[in-house]
This record gives C-alpha cells, structure tokens and sequence, in this order.
C-alpha cells in the first residue's frame, strides 16, 4: 500500500512548475545525487537448499533449474573445493563432515553440505549456484565468504552480483586450519572493504 503522502496531493502542495526556475547548477547537483544513489553492485536474493528436492519445494516450476543448479555446483566444488593431503587432515578441520577423495587425484576434499540457488532474470541459465560448506556452525563458500548459521531451514542470503564471478580453482593442497585461516582472512576484508564503503558514501 503507498503511503497517503504518496497518492494525495494537497491543495497547498499544488504549485505551476512551470513558473519554477531550475537553474543548470541545480540540474548537475541532481545528477551528481541520482548517480550517487545507483548500486552498480546489488544484493541479489539467494538461498542454501540442502538438496533439489527441497530446492523444488521451495520454487515451484523450477525443478529443472533446482537440478541444473545442482549439478553445477557439484561440478564447481570438484574444482574448488579445498584440499588436504590426508583425509585426516580433512576432518580435522570439517569435523562430523565427509571427506573423500576425488576419482584420479591425490588429495581429500570436504563433501559439499548445500548449495547456494539464486534466480537470475538475467542470467542465460536463469540461476546462479555456488557449493557452501558446513564450517563451525555456519554455511561457508569455498572462498570463506559466510552464508550464516545452518540452522535455520533453508537459509535466505544476500550475495553481491560482483560475488557471482567464477571462483577461482584450487591448485595446492591446505594443511590443517588452512580453511579456518581463510574464513578469517574473509572475514577481515569484508569488514575492513565495508569500513571504507561507508566512510566514502558520508564523504569521510
């Protein structure tokens, strides 16, 4: 519903402007404003789904998105997920998760807990999905990037369109704490990157 201020004009408020002079000052500080004021870097609206099943619930007519999706996240954790030398290692630092190892390969990998579904209008595909991992009680990405708790259902998350670019491969193996090393690294840079968005947005 809009509010009264929005659809009733009151007879004070009434005023010819075309009588009002707007001078070309006045034009460029509304542009510089409006230009301000646009996100080139939008939240998008996202959720952790445990499998396509739930995926479909949740998004009825979207079963062959939710299982395309899937699978390209299955797809993306094979090639991005972290690794370790021993299984050991792996679950030491994803304790209570599986860990295995790939078909061909040398090194250990956690298995994926979720995966993260977004519908993208935009997108050519129509979804963006990403592997999250169980990590300390939260939902993480394979950069460290955290999704929140997984206790809550089927988690709603925000994720920034810049966030969407295809994560780079893993190449080397981690020891134990690499993962918790770059959950914290993550979490430094976004507090220290949100920091200075704000001190830029108030001019400081």
């Amino acid at each position: 519903m809009m509010k009264r201020s929005q659809r009733v004009i009151l007879p004070s408020m009434r005023k010819d402007w075309s009588k009002i002079n707007i001078t070309p000052f006045a034009v460029a500080v509304s542009a510089v404003v409006i230009a301000g004021c646009s996100d080139s870097d939008p939240d998008n609206d996202a959720r952790i789904y445990a499998d396509v099943e739930d995926c479909s619930l949740d998004n009825p007519g979207y079963t062959e998105q939710c299982q395309a999706a899937y699978e390209n996240a299955v797809n993306e954790a094979m090639r991005t997920a972290p690794r370790y030398a021993s299984e050991n290692d792996c679950r030491v630092e994803f304790p209570g998760e599986e860990c295995f190892q790939p078909r061909n390969s040398s090194w250990f990998i956690p298995a994926m807990g979720g995966y993260l579904f977004s519908k993208m209008i935009n997108n050519s595909r129509g979804y963006y999905s990403e592997p999250v991992y169980r990590y300390g009680g939260s939902w993480y990405s394979t950069n460290g990037r955290s999704y929140g708790s997984y206790n809550s259902g089927y988690n709603k998350v925000k994720i920034k369109t810049s966030e969407m670019k295809k994560k780079p491969a893993a190449t080397r193996t981690m020891s134990r704490g690499g993962f918790g090393s770059t959950v914290s690294a993550k979490s430094s840079w976004s507090k220290s990157s949100s920091s200075k968005s704000s001190k830029s947005s108030w001019g400081g």
